[in-house]
């Protein structure tokens, strides 16, 4: 990685935040804090389902097939329970809840809604921040990817991942409940209207070669031209369709705003949120700052780790087709710039892991066509950052072919194809 958002002293920008922010959030908090706790659901959450075909009574009817319901008994002793059940893409599940749980330092028993939020959370660690504490929750999919969802008392929703369904309790390993959550969960087939592609792994992709490398700098650079990251990934599809594929799979598009982004950072590393709208310094390819970042929560995270990526669109197309060109990388730590004694973000040398997770995430979604890795002339293996770290690789790069569902239509480039 080359060169990111500076910071000269963590501690100051906590103050900052401590000094500009917390005030009137603990007056809101003295105001309301009896109220029902909020949540917002994540992006890469399951979405609400549609209106179901036919209703009889209060009770929705789905309008597709049962393929199967389960009941689990949650003890609260424990934070996450492996349901055995696989979900693909497109199917819904609707889930009810009932119990109650107790935390030793609570004044009541709250159930599968949880708490309302509190003074302490903004210190307490909790799998999903954004739902109160001791609420039902669930996620799709291996647990160093997944991100956590609000489940509650009720919920109906359509997976828009495939993946293993887990339900689980927000709450603390050091801080877990007494008694039990009792859950069914019932899986519907998949709307047969809304078609998803399982990505495909394929030998080659057509027009992918050395010649198109041959246009692609293999690194991208700060605005003085140092070399920083490798470039790792490419996807084929338009605009549209490549943002609803970092959506869908739950990447959160990053603040540009950096003075806005540095604040909110610092907020959210005090109440052990995730930072994924701190700033992405701007890195230049094609002789341009980037044109989206993209980052990804850890499943429980704070400040120093992040999954992100920087993606510009190629400044020609593909047999037609819109051409993205990205680098990824982990943050997982800070490190000092050597080149001017300040603070910058500290990557994980070891790149390909990030290729392999940007491939995970988004190639779940459905949204995803063929995929493929090329290995291109000279590849790259090993090199060193304009702030003194050092990555290695085995050179390929990664290759997405976005599904003609992801975007509608294709978008036409700002340019001719070279």
């Amino acid at each position: 990685m080359a060169t990111h958002a500076r910071f000269p002293s963590l501690f100051s920008f906590v103050f900052l935040a401590l000094t500009l922010v917390l005030p009137p959030l603990f007056s809101a908090q003295l105001v309301g804090g009896d109220a029902a706790p909020t949540a917002t659901t994540p992006q890469q959450a399951p979405q609400p389902a549609t209106e179901p075909a036919a209703k009889t009574g209060a009770s929705a009817t789905p309008a597709t097939k049962q393929l199967l319901s389960k009941e689990f008994i949650l003890d609260g002793a424990n934070i996450w329970t492996d349901t055995g059940i696989t979900l693909e893409a497109g199917q819904r599940v609707i889930f009810t809840a009932d119990g109650n749980l107790r935390y030793s330092d609570a004044k009541a028993d709250n159930g599968p809604d949880g708490l309302a939020r509190g003074f302490k959370d903004l210190i307490r660690i909790l799998p999903f921040n954004d739902a109160g504490r001791g609420a039902l929750i669930g996620r799709v999919g291996d647990a160093d990817v997944a991100q956590p969802f609000l489940i509650g008392a009720r919920k109906d929703v359509v997976s828009p991942i495939s993946g293993k369904l887990s339900l689980g309790i927000n709450q603390a390993n050091s801080d877990t409940g007494t008694s039990f959550y009792n859950v069914k969960v019932e899986v519907y087939a998949a709307d047969a209207s809304a078609p998803r592609e399982v990505a495909r792994l394929v030998q080659s992709v057509p027009g992918i070669d050395n010649d198109l490398f041959a246009k692609i700098p293999r690194r991208i650079g700060d605005k003085q031209g140092n070399p920083g990251d490798m470039v790792n990934f490419l996807i084929i599809g338009n605009e549209d369709a490549m943002k609803k594929v970092f959506t869908t799979a739950g990447w959160v598009h990053v603040d540009a705003d950096v003075k806005s982004t540095i604040l909110l950072g610092a907020i959210a590393s005090i109440s052990k949120e995730s930072y994924l709208t701190m700033p992405m310094s701007q890195l230049y390819l094609f002789g341009r700052p980037q044109d989206y970042g993209w980052a990804h929560a850890e499943p429980i995270s704070v400040v120093a780790s992040r999954n992100h990526l920087r993606i510009w669109k190629a400044p020609f197309t593909l047999h037609g087709q819109m051409l993205w060109v990205g680098a990824a990388t982990h943050d997982i730590g800070f490190e000092r710039d050597q080149r001017n004694n300040g603070f910058t973000h500290k990557i994980d040398p070891d790149i390909d892991l990030e290729r392999d997770y940007v491939e995970k995430t988004l190639s779940s979604t459905g949204l995803v066509s063929e995929l493929t890795h090329f290995l291109p002339k000279n590849p790259m293996q090993e090199a060193k950052t304009a702030t003194g770290g050092s990555f290695h690789s085995n050179g390929q790069v990664l290759v997405l072919k976005l599904a003609a569902s992801a975007g509608a239509g294709a978008a036409s480039a700002s340019s001719a194809n070279n």
